[in-house]
């Protein structure tokens, strides 16, 4: 729906007679209201209201602002005409106005009655309203005498670029409607019509926007729905339309009401206004003094007079991602962006906010705990940390009883209902008893007291209430030490607002960050008794001299603003020992520094420095800490020979570092300089305890002296090639990291290392490992990725301390034995094995490992379990055996009663396995095996979650097994295949397998998207959302993203992806305020600009969810991963914009993404704005792989494709990249999709139930089932040979009898038009197409290899397996009057495949010149048919033995060529049976060509032969390219 059509107009207000005298005409209104009336030519002359003669012409040049503005005394109020009609019985007489321009008039007002007094100010339209009801009748209140008559056109005053909507749409008591001169409402704006009656005009609703700089008030009661608001959607006029559209600049702001709990409706208005519209003139037309924006549903702020609304709406939108005008004038008109920005009239408040800030009311209060006190009527207010009770006698005011609550308590009295007992603490206690009328208000004062008793601090916590001063009560509570007042909006200057916190006479801590203070408020500098003070984030650009005065000073945050220096006062705070100076802009380290003794930590974050100058450093003698990360570094300097004895610890990470040496510290204990350039670095190891080096180009680490205090040590992602010598002599290592190095052998002296107990060298190149002679205290060794095909013999005799083990993804054979003798000492918990070449015997070593509660032996070479090893295994809790030939799972399973995860998919099995008997039980995994049956018992386990039996083709549910399980939670069984042809269409170009796991966490917050047929054509989408924590976005991704792609492609060819995402981004409503998502989608599609073209690929992403596509089995990158560390562009813009970037390297601690869909609330340093690439399709793309973050943290791009790009089951190949990714070490939740392509230069996108034999009346009306998908290009076609004749008529819709008859329909195949691919493109009627084919035709029903009719069998036809080429015309056609003899071809082919059990009836006409050759299959794989009990008969004579005779009209439907152009497809040359009674049914009068296309058949035979040794088998399906 357009934006446009979300608007309603509505009633328009009463106007009151005298509006056209000089006093009411000379108010300045500052909103103009647009009212009835067609437009007025130039000069039109304006008629004076009430009736009278005259006329009133509006003043032209610079005499018509003044005027138009109430400036000219006399000057009537104008309307602007900008074509709203007349109700039936108006009196306008106003004729069509010309030009674009609106023009202006005072409607009439014909009648007498009672006059109203000229309301103050602007008029208010819901106010006029409420007097004159909306198309005429009964006003709600009757004034003195009769009333008007006539329903007045609406005045109004063009004044300042705002307009004002006003009109008049009622009369008195006893008027009834009647008919008018004027005319009545357009068909089209009926709705917009207003209601008048007697002999006067009815009153307009809904008027015209006028020139640009304009407002339009409309005013809606709009009914709550839930927790959102909804709009009763009517027409808007079309004036309205084009004025907005005539200027981009132009649009509609959403103007909410007081929204609080206790309203049941929202007073919403919509205001039609300019980019230049300030929010003064807004609030004038609406009366109200102050207009306040909310965004994402969070904090609501005052909006200063000038500050233009629209503008900031459009603003806010362009820093989301769009950037076309006009779409954003669209989207500023949605509803649904009041979610992320929205404008109220009134401040809007919730009753708890209220209650956490101040309680107040008028109760029955008694001094005292004894009953001598009587109960007497005050006021009570809980403000802050104090009670306080007042009288509410006038002449008692100002009289109050304070009485503290922190550290007291509050509680129930039982003697009366809804009473509270309130008590100090302290030996003095006093105690106040309250008496409240209901119980929810006594529970109220009850939860709000008790939090504040509870504090052993007087702290008050006011943040994040959008305060802009605080209560006067607080003041009170002058036991204050704690005040947090973080994320408002304070006032420097006013009552309550920052000058007046020095009544707090024991403040010692004070928040004040995110209050967009712009600068320091001096009054601050008067609180002497502060010790901390937080002013972080409020743009300050510099520090007031008066800072020195805050000689109390322990703590003073300064991060997130804009300094640049510091001044010298700084420096006489001598007790300040923490000063926070992150995501500033110092381009150096301050000065300052050295004068502050007490400061231990130099926390510069985030700022511009480039040059460590450790001269400077030492000169601080007192700094132990130092952190530069997140600046720009590029090189360290030390110019003196002194060394630094003082800085314990560095962090330099997400810098420019090439080389370091920080020799020279020689007290430094910890470093971190992950994520630079290094190459080298030099460290001093006197008192070195920790080296985080991680994401660099280190060649070599030198440490001077060897580390004795060294405990970790991580070299994560470097060019290392051997373990540093003085890692080796670190007698205190415990854990080494260099994982992704090119460690080439291992040190026996690491192994044997007395201290280690985790060595991770991972992805490297080791061959071998060092024998093992002394027993060693590894407990965790991880070993995966190198080229390892043997352990050391001892491994597990000598590690008797391992518990973890992860060898998978080498080349091992075989394990070593658990133990020398016969009891194991093995304590191994953890062992992974995926990925190597073991077999069955390595089973037996692992029953010596007792104590395995994790064992992964998936894609190895296991054929069987054994039964008796496996009971042995009665601590294993997850088992993965995927990816192998088992047959079964041994019933031994039983044993393992702890067992809750048991995954086996991708094997063999064809029995269930007994777990449903396991207590433990929750995930079981069987998919993409050969189960044929389950036995279950009668109750399933109430632990199990899910089960997944997808990929078993041949396995039957019955109704009552499917009734036990639709008690799991999560049940995956292959869906019914689809008999539509769209599928049929989109299962040969691609098919896709979805996987998805939740690893150690108890819920997925991963889903995917995944349609392969896409807006009813050849087209797919295909998505995957990871919500990370959370699982409720990305499911409302996956239902809403596809339709939001519809419809955005039906709008934009260019921009279409980009807005999905923003537009998605917007759909997610109050949901997506605090949460968020990454995504990635793929689009497949033609180019709509050359529907010649092949298909195009366009993927768009964000976050963290990737897309690669698998190019000659090469992977091509398409995505972008929008995170901190791997982004270094946002994060460059999320330093600008001040955003703080925890240690943890998340944007304020939430997230490392820096685009997502969701967390608006961190708007605008995450955005929606998605990366697009769009890349052609070519025959050489293989595969679509989508994976989330955990997936390709785990598992690189190489190996991804390497591992998965020659299976065939694209499920089994999503299920092996989880299976991988979880052996890797993955605990998180994992998905993966495959995507399997079959794009080739010849891709048809034909409907193929277009493509029919013609029978005398026409054509027949055929329907297919889906083809079967192929590696090929082209649309499977498989003649079947298992179906008899009977067969074929029903499910192919052609008839074969002894008259060869057709019944066809009259003149058209199909109910609809044909979709067609750009190789077949639409023929005109009565046109054929010709399309060059092969096929191989044959029969196996004759016992001589001879029909009946032949008299003898041709020579060279008659062989063993022997195949015949012909080319042949396939004509894809539609039209009337084609009339063709029938042609009759005898016929056989393979088996169809399990999707595909239906020949394809195809149209065969003889061509004058044809040529044959020698065709290059199109396919890339052998394809043995099997013999069938029947051959198909479309059209022929059927004889005794089955075989068909062709008419002998019939015979000159096929013409061998003589020489078939040569290409790599299109051309299919299928091998025939096996069987010697294969023979060929040769026309007689070809049979000379067909002879001699034989010769040349055998002369090319070793190059065909060839060839077909080369391709990959594929059984029993073949393609023929259409």
């Amino acid at each position: 729906m357009a934006f446009l059509d979300l608007l309603e107009s509505s009633p328009a207000p009463a106007e009151h007679p005298g509006a056209v005298r000089a006093a009411a005409a000379a108010q300045r209104l500052s909103a103009l209201v647009l009212a009835g009336g067609e437009p007025l030519g130039a000069g039109t002359p304006l008629a004076p209201r009430g009736g009278s003669g005259g006329s009133l012409t509006p003043p032209r040049g610079p005499r018509a602002e003044r005027w138009a503005g109430g400036e000219l005394e006399g000057s009537a109020a104008l309307s602007p005409a900008a074509g709203t009609r007349t109700a039936p019985g108006a009196s306008s007489g106003i004729a069509a106005g010309t030009g674009t321009a609106p023009s202006w008039r005072v409607g009439g007002q014909a009648g007498s009655g009672a006059t109203r007094e000229a309301q103050p100010g602007p008029l208010r339209a819901h106010a006029a309203a409420e007097a004159a009801p909306a198309g005429g009748g009964r006003p709600r209140a009757s004034g003195a005498g009769p009333a008007p008559s006539g329903a007045g056109a609406a005045a109004a005053v063009r004044g300042l670029g705002v307009w004002r909507a006003m009109g008049e749409a009622g009369t008195g008591p006893g008027h009834r409607e009647g008919p008018g001169p004027g005319p009545g409402p357009e068909p089209e704006e009926d709705e917009a019509a207003g209601g008048g009656g007697g002999g006067g005009g009815g009153g307009a609703r809904g008027g015209r926007a006028g020139p640009r700089g304009g407002i339009r008030v409309l005013k809606r009661n709009v009914k709550r729905n839930g927790s959102r608001s909804c709009l009763n959607r009517t027409r808007f006029g079309s004036r309205e339309r084009d004025w907005l559209r005539e200027d981009a600049g132009r649009g509609c702001v959403y103007v909410y009401g007081r929204d609080s709990a206790s309203c049941a409706s929202s007073d919403l208005r919509l205001v039609l206004c300019t980019v230049d519209t300030p929010a003064s003139e807004i609030c004038d037309g609406e009366e109200r003094k102050n207009l306040f924006l909310q965004l994402h549903g969070d904090l609501v702020r005052r909006l200063e007079p000038a500050e233009k609304p629209l503008q900031i709406v459009y603003d806010y939108l362009a820093g989301l991602g769009f950037d076309d005008p006009v779409r954003m004038q669209e989207e500023a008109a949605n509803s649904d962006l009041s979610c992320m920005i929205r404008f109220y009239s009134e401040k809007p408040c919730q009753v708890e906010q209220l209650d956490r800030i101040l309680l107040s009311g008028i109760y029955n209060v008694r001094k005292g705990k004894t009953q001598l006190h009587k109960w007497a009527e005050r006021l009570v207010i809980l403000c802050g940390t104090c009670l306080i009770v007042s009288s509410v006698k006038d002449s008692h005011t100002g009289k109050m009883h304070i009485l503290p609550l922190v550290g007291g308590k509050v509680e129930e009295m039982k003697r009366r209902q809804y009473t509270l007992a309130f008590t100090s603490a302290g030996a003095q206690a006093q105690t106040y008893h309250v008496s409240f009328e209901t119980l929810a208000e006594c529970q109220r004062w009850h939860r709000q007291a008790s939090t504040v008793v509870s504090m052993r601090l007087s702290m008050v916590d006011l943040s994040c209430y959008s305060l802009e001063e605080v209560p006067e009560y607080l003041f009170y509570s002058q036991d204050i030490i704690y005040l947090n007042l973080r994320h408002n909006f304070m006032r420097s200057c006013g009552p309550g607002s920052l000058d007046s916190l020095c009544r707090f006479s024991q403040l010692k801590s004070l928040n004040l960050s995110h209050n967009r203070l712009g600068e320091f408020p001096l009054s601050l500098c008067e609180i002497s008794t502060l010790t901390e003070l937080n002013v972080s984030c409020n743009g300050l650009h510099c520090l007031p001299t008066q800072i020195g005065k805050l000689l109390n000073l322990q703590s003073f945050w300064l991060d997130g603003n804009f300094l640049t220096s510091l001044p010298e006062e700084l420096g006489s705070l001598q007790q300040l020992s923490c000063l926070g100076l992150s995501f500033n802009n110092f381009r150096e380290l301050p000065a300052i520094f050295e004068k502050l003794t007490f400061l231990d930590k130099l926390a510069l974050a985030g700022n511009l420095l480039e040059t460590l100058d450790l001269a400077v450093l030492n000169r601080m003698s007192h700094i132990k800490s130092v952190d530069l990360r997140l600046n720009n570094l590029k090189r360290a300097v030390d110019d003196t020979p002194e060394g630094n004895k003082s800085v314990t610890y560095m962090d330099l990470r997400d810098n420019r570092l090439t080389d370091l040496d920080l020799s020279s510290l020689g007290s430094l204990e910890q470093l971190h300089c992950e994520r630079n350039k290094l190459k080298e670095l030099t460290l001093s190891g006197f008192s070195l305890r920790a080296l985080y080096a991680n994401n660099n180009c280190l060649t070599s680490v030198n440490v001077y002296p060897v580390p004795g205090q060294l405990t970790c040590l991580e070299l994560v992602h470097n060019q290392l090639q051997c373990v540093p010598d003085w890692a080796c002599e670190a007698k205190k290592l415990e854990v080494l990291d260099m994982s992704y190095n090119l460690l080439v052998e291992l040190p026996s002296r690491i192994l044997s290392s007395l201290s280690l107990r985790k060595l991770m060298v991972g992805h490297n190149n080791l061959q071998s490992l060092p024998p093992l002679l002394e027993h060693i205290l590894l407990e965790v060794l991880d070993l995966q990725h190198n080229l390892l095909t043997e352990l050391p013999e001892m491994l597990f005799v000598k590690a008797l301390n391992l518990r973890y083990l992860n060898v998978s993804a080498n080349n091992l054979e075989s394990l070593p034995s658990a133990c020398t003798g016969e009891e194991s000492l093995s304590m191994l918990q953890l062992l992974y094995l995926t990925s190597n070449n073991l077999t069955d015997q390595c089973i037996p070593v692992l029953a010596g490992h007792t104590s395995l509660r994790i064992l992964h032996l998936a894609n190895n070479n296991l054929q069987a379990f054994p039964a008796s090893k496996l009971s042995k295994l009665e601590h294993l809790e997850e088992l993965n055996l995927s990816g192998n030939k088992l047959k079964t799972i041994p019933t031994t399973v039983a044993n393992c009663k702890l067992l809750h995860t048991l995954i086996a998919h991708s094997n063999e099995i064809s029995i269930f396995p007994e777990i449903l008997h396991l207590p433990h039980i929750q995930i079981v995994d069987l998919s993409c095996n050969e189960l044929t049956e389950i036995l279950i018992p009668e109750a399933l386990p109430a632990t199990l979650q899910e089960l997944d039996l997808t990929g078993n083709t041949n396995l039957v549910l019955e109704h009552k097994t499917l009734d036990i399980f639709s008690h799991i939670t999560t049940l995956k069984i292959d869906a019914k295949p689809s008999l539509t042809t769209d599928s049929a269409l989109t299962s040969t170009f691609w098919s896709h397998g979805i996987a998805e796991m939740a690893g150690q966490r108890n819920k997925l917050c991963v889903s995917t998207l995944a349609m392969g047929s896409f807006a009813e054509g050849v087209e797919a989408v295909y998505g995957m959302f990871d919500g990370d924590k959370n699982e409720e976005l990305p499911r409302l991704l996956q239902c809403t993203m596809a339709d939001v792609l519809l419809e955005e492609v039906q709008q934009s060819d260019t921009m279409f992806m980009s807005n999905t995402f923003l537009v998605s981004h917007r759909k997610l409503g109050m949901a997506g305020q605090k949460l968020g998502s990454s995504a990635v989608l793929c689009y497949i599609r033609h180019d709509m600009s050359d529907p010649a073209s092949n298909f195009s690929l366009t993927v768009a992403n964000v976050g963290t969810c990737q897309a690669i596509l698998c190019r000659s089995g090469k992977p091509l990158l398409l995505s972008k991963v929008f995170s901190l560390e791997q982004c270094s562009e946002d994060a460059k813009r999320i330093k600008e914009q001040k955003a703080i970037i925890t240690e943890d390297n998340k944007v304020n601690g939430v997230t490392c993404c820096t685009r997502m869909l969701g967390c608006t609330y961190l708007h605008p340093w995450i955005l929606p704005k998605p990366h697009v690439s769009s890349i052609p399709l070519t025959v050489q793309d293989e595969l679509l792989l989508l994976g989330n973050k955990a997936l390709w943290e785990y598992l690189s791009y190489t190996e991804a494709v390497s591992a998965v790009r020659h299976l065939h089951d694209p499920l089994a190949a999503a299920k092996k990249l989880c299976t991988l990714a979880q052996s890797y070490g993955c605990q998180d939740n994992v998905g993966a999709m495959v995507v399997c392509l079959n794009i080739s230069e010849d891709s048809c996108t034909c409907e193929m139930h277009g493509i029919t034999l013609p029978g005398p009346g026409g054509f027949s009306s055929t329907t297919t089932k889906p083809a079967t998908p192929s590696s090929s290009s082209g649309i499977a076609s498989e003649f079947s040979s298992e179906l008899s004749a009977s067969e074929v008529s029903s499910e192919v819709g052609s008839t074969a009898s002894d008259e060869h008859n057709a019944v066809g329909l009259d003149g058209s195949l199909l109910p609809r038009q044909e979709r067609r691919c750009s190789l077949h493109p639409l023929p005109p009627l009565s046109i054929f197409q010709r399309q060059p084919s092969s096929a191989t035709f044959s029969s196996n029903q004759s016992d001589n290899g001879l029909d009946s009719d032949d008299e003898q069998p041709v020579e060279g036809v008659m062989t063993n397996g022997s195949k015949v080429e012909v080319e042949v015309d396939i004509h894809c056609c539609k039209g009337k009057g084609l009339e063709f003899d029938p042609p009759a071809l005898e016929y056989s082919s393979s088996a169809p495949g399990p999707e595909d059990d239906s020949g394809l009836v195809l149209l065969i006409q003889r061509q004058n010149s044809v040529n044959s050759g020698t065709a290059q299959g199109a396919i890339k794989e052998k394809c043995e048919l099997q013999k069938s009990p029947s051959t198909c008969c479309l059209y022929g004579k059927k004889l005794s033995n089955g075989s068909i005779v062709p008419l002998e009209e019939s015979l000159n439907l096929i013409e061998v060529a003589t020489e078939a152009p040569k290409k790599k497809t299109g051309y299919f040359a299928a091998p025939s049976q096996v069987e010697p009674e294969d023979q060929f049914v040769v026309p007689p009068d070809l049979e000379e060509e067909v002879k001699e296309q034989m010769k040349q058949h055998q002369e090319n035979g070793a190059d065909q032969e060839r060839k077909e040794e080369s391709a990959v088998a594929l059984p029993d399906e073949f393609d023929t390219a259409l």
